[in-house]
């Protein structure tokens, strides 16, 4: 059985690497979704704080994130997904312990990719009725051919219960998050780690297709292994397993 928490705060980690084309999309986005959160009454209204990690950038994606004052950047010099997650993570949970990480929501998206107005507001339905990790799902934006995008449609069909992961839309309980040992300092699969790591603990979990992510649907990305290789392998292999 579940049990009613009240969240206080939610906190947002973007991982930057080299994204100045498409970080102005995905901080759009979110500044939309954040307002969603902002309209709800002043009771159910948590304060958001969104951290924008540059991760060994060599463009101009710190620029862009200095047009948005009210974001955090900070630096990693780490070149890893993981790294530049966890990173965003501790910056947020720097100082909390107990019940203060009890009441804090962790949301996790990504600089290529775009959340839905519903985006947080969704995850705070689930973390108030007690869920403690909330796993979305991605659709490709149209950087994908048609021909490949059709092809992704038809062998990832998604709906409540679907069985992905993704750093792209991704949220957790700080107090779990914690428990679980936070993303692992990996350049690919911290997500796929810390889900694991989480289903350990083990932890009350939500997988939704009510928020799905729009992402970019290039075919060569920052991960060695990210959804941009998975997207580039089945266009090729009809075998490779859903992702």
């Amino acid at each position: 059985m579940t049990v009613p928490v009240r969240i206080d705060g939610v906190g947002v980690i973007i991982p930057v690497r080299n994204e100045e084309l498409l970080l102005p999309r995905c901080l759009t986005a979110l500044a939309v979704a954040i307002a969603a959160v902002r309209a709800a009454p002043a009771l159910d209204r948590p304060r958001v704080q969104v951290v924008i990690v540059l991760d060994r950038c060599t463009d101009a994606s710190a620029s862009v994130a200095a047009d948005w004052p009210k974001y955090l950047p900070i630096v990693s010099t780490a070149a890893a997904v993981g790294a530049a997650r966890r990173a965003g993570a501790a910056r947020l949970t720097a100082g909390l312990a107990g019940a203060s990480l009890r009441h804090l929501w962790l949301a996790t998206t990504d600089a290529d990719s775009a959340v839905p107005p519903n985006w947080l507001t969704t995850q705070l339905t689930f973390a108030r009725n007690g869920s403690e990790l909330v796993l979305g799902t991605v659709v490709p934006d149209t950087e994908l051919s048609f021909e490949q995008r059709q092809r992704w449609m038809l062998r990832h069909r998604v709906g409540e219960g679907h069985p992905y992961v993704h750093g792209a839309n991704l949220g957790v309980r700080a107090d779990r998050y914690v428990d679980a040992g936070g993303f692992a300092c990996v350049d690919t699969d911290e997500d796929v780690r810390l889900v694991a790591a989480l289903r350990a603990v083990p932890v009350v979990e939500a997988r939704t297709a009510l928020m799905p992510v729009l992402t970019s649907g290039r075919l060569t990305g920052r991960a060695p292994a990210g959804f941009a290789g998975f997207l580039q392998a089945q266009t090729t292999d009809a075998r490779v397993p859903l992702r």
